[in-house]
């Protein structure tokens, strides 16, 4: 079966319809030049390959060079009761299923929202059919339907310890996957983009559209932040290569008070 790869965000679809709707959202964005499609066979084509490196023990990443749309960093969790893909990549190609199947069976793919749906259907396909799973607040958003893919709310355990749980904010369906051995048991949270962390390796931002720059109110921020904090976790991972390596439930909190300081006014006399 063909099907078609959005150039800019890299999310499949069974039709090469006139424009991205995930892109036309004012969260995302569609080249000045407009719309462009591809396949998987034109990415090998032109010298895609992925990566896979271990993060930490029992989690690893998965990546492409070049970088497939967004150009996200896959999360693979690997567990006794098998293995979560998290935020699926929007290429793959036979060395990368051969290798994510080197290192245990994978039973799910789930994303944080709809920019890392990737290439998710396709992902189940080469792994086996494996359920590819999405928050029902975000189906809408689904562009190459198929029996794989099954809805979820709320909270969804995948496997013995790890956890996924809808906290809403960037997109309504947005969620995180807590892993509780992560960190030396300290626990990881895998967060998307639903809390990002920044540059500075000490904090997280909270957005609505990260390049557009649309913030998420003081409300939201702290709704976001109280979900989180029922998990206990040390670590942080984004959906790309950036982290917080430690205390990083305490960072989250910070990170929300500063937000919603700056948001509401208290530091205007600074400006």
């Amino acid at each position: 079966m063909t099907f078609w790869i959005c150039g800019t965000c890299a999310v499949e679809h069974a039709e090469r319809i006139d424009v991205c709707a995930i892109c036309a959202d004012e969260r995302q964005w569609v080249p000045a030049d407009g719309q462009h499609w591809t396949t998987l066979e034109e990415l090998a084509g032109s010298g895609y390959r992925t990566e896979v490196v271990e993060l930490e023990p029992d989690l690893f990443g998965v990546s492409s060079t070049p970088k497939a749309g967004i150009g996200q960093q896959s999360k693979l969790v690997r567990t006794p009761a098998g293995s979560l893909l998290w935020d699926p990549l929007g290429y793959l190609d036979d060395d990368a299923v051969r290798r994510v199947r080197e290192l245990g069976e994978v039973v799910a793919i789930a994303a944080s929202h709809p920019h890392m749906f990737g290439v998710q259907v396709e992902w189940s396909r080469r792994l086996g059919g494996v359920p590819v799973l999405v928050t029902e607040a975000d189906a809408e958003w689904i562009a190459r339907p198929d029996p794989v893919i099954r809805l979820w709310k709320g909270t969804e355990e995948v496997v013995p310890g790890v956890t996924l749980s809808q906290v809403g904010g960037h997109f309504p369906g947005s969620a995180v996957a807590h892993w509780a051995a992560g960190a030396g048991g300290r626990g990881v949270l895998l967060s998307g983009d639903t809390l990002f962390p920044n540059p500075d390796r000490s904090s997280v931002s909270f957005m609505r559209s990260y390049p557009n720059r649309i913030p998420l109110s003081p409300g939201v921020v702290e709704r976001v932040t109280r979900h989180v904090e029922q998990f206990a976790f040390d670590r942080v991972y984004g959906n790309f290569e950036n982290r917080i390596d430690a205390d990083a439930r305490a960072v989250v909190r910070r990170s929300a008070d500063r937000h919603i300081a700056w948001t509401r006014g208290d530091f205007d006399h600074l400006t």
